[in-house]
């Protein structure tokens, strides 16, 4: 394994970190509320960063998220990449390539999932039954169906123009929220992350991938994710650490304190486990191996040590962290959302449990 980034990852995300250092930062946050930041997105899409995932793959996108997650930059990045560009990308026929990659590279249209599945859609039709897998962009007719039952959230679905749906058989469909028969209804979440209620009656749905399709997407979802939080992880140590270097009690900085050391150095161990675990998910899923064991492993550690982490960060700020208007306490919520968007740690482990009883047995 080799996680050492490519130059072209290496220049992609040193980009993002300019552009979220510039755009993401704490007063304009304050002022955009739980909205998303329209003007970051259209910046980060200019740079061509959304269109760089093609190139520098699930590695590249982790990367580039551990760089939203230091700001907690309101923008639907993970969920457009991971489920619309990636899936598409991987999974789509070619006309499917050529139709819907290009408004997801420049930014025009924003992809998100219906993920993982719960076993709530129906998918109905002549062609529910259509596209058998026949590897990696094929090139047979996917058909279409009609699809109903609801999602009680799904991540930035006030911004989507497409839905990756899949349905109690794990069949994946693309939904068009502009369709008749779809319906989204604003939630508020822990995290700003624009979600809603996806309600579906009746609505036209078009099929990508065949057998292997949703648990390849579900893999690198849960990938992206989990680069996500050890961006959100990290920073929230880095404020951690820049506040008790210069907050003084009894006349001596609070980082000198035994207690609050041992306590930022197991906050930077889970930082650094979240990140290893999500760099070794996303390189086997570049290199085409199996990496469902590896993504639940990252999902894992995001939700269970991303939860120590952020609660931490806030801790070592004190009083301060206690304030809900401090910069810290947005990594707090964000790692929260992650923590139970991902599984809450035990749900991830009982999945992944199973999976190696499986694979034992076979």
């Amino acid at each position: 394994m080799d996680f050492a980034p490519t130059e072209e990852q290496s220049a992609a995300q040193g980009l993002a970190a300019r552009i979220f250092g510039d755009l993401s930062t704490p007063e304009r946050l304050a002022v955009a509320g739980t909205a998303t930041d329209a003007e970051l997105w259209k910046e980060l899409c200019a740079a061509g960063l959304t269109a760089a995932v093609e190139e520098t793959g699930l590695l590249g996108l982790v990367l580039l998220l551990e760089e939203q997650g230091r700001t907690t930059a309101q923008v639907p990045f993970a969920a457009s990449c991971a489920y619309g560009l990636l899936a598409v990308a991987r999974h789509g026929t070619d006309e499917q390539r050529e139709r819907l990659l290009p408004p997801l590279r420049d930014g025009t249209a924003v992809a998100t999932g219906a993920f993982p599945a719960r076993g709530g859609i129906r998918a109905d039709g002549a062609d529910a039954d259509a596209g058998a897998d026949t590897g990696a962009g094929a090139d047979d007719d996917r058909g279409g169906g009609r699809l109903s039952g609801s999602v009680p959230y799904v991540p930035w679905l006030r911004d989507a123009d497409l839905v990756l749906v899949p349905d109690r058989e794990h069949r994946l469909w693309i939904v068009r929220t502009g369709d008749p028969g779809v319906l989204t209804e604003p939630v508020e979440t822990t995290a700003p992350w624009s979600a809603a209620r996806l309600v579906l009656d009746g609505a036209p749905g078009e099929r990508l991938g065949g057998t292997g399709a949703y648990g390849a997407v579900l893999a690198a979802a849960r990938t992206a994710f989990a680069g996500l939080q050890a961006g959100v992880c990290a920073g929230s140590l880095a404020r951690a650490v820049a506040h008790v270097n210069t907050r003084e009690q009894f006349g001596r900085p609070l980082s000198t304190k035994q207690g609050v050391l041992l306590r930022a150095a197991d906050a930077h161990m889970d930082t650094e486990a979240i990140r290893v675990t999500a760099y070794e998910a996303a390189w086997r899923y570049d290199s085409g191996l199996p990496c469902g064991p590896q993504a639940l492993t990252a999902a894992w550690w995001a939700s269970e040590a991303g939860k120590r982490v952020v609660h931490a960060g806030q801790h070592l700020h004190g009083g301060t962290g206690a304030d809900l208007d401090h910069p810290v306490h947005r990594h707090f919520l964000w790692g929260r959302q992650l923590d139970a968007y991902l599984g809450c740690g035990g749900e991830v482990l009982q999945e992944l449990g199973d999976s190696l009883v499986k694979e034992g047995s076979e």
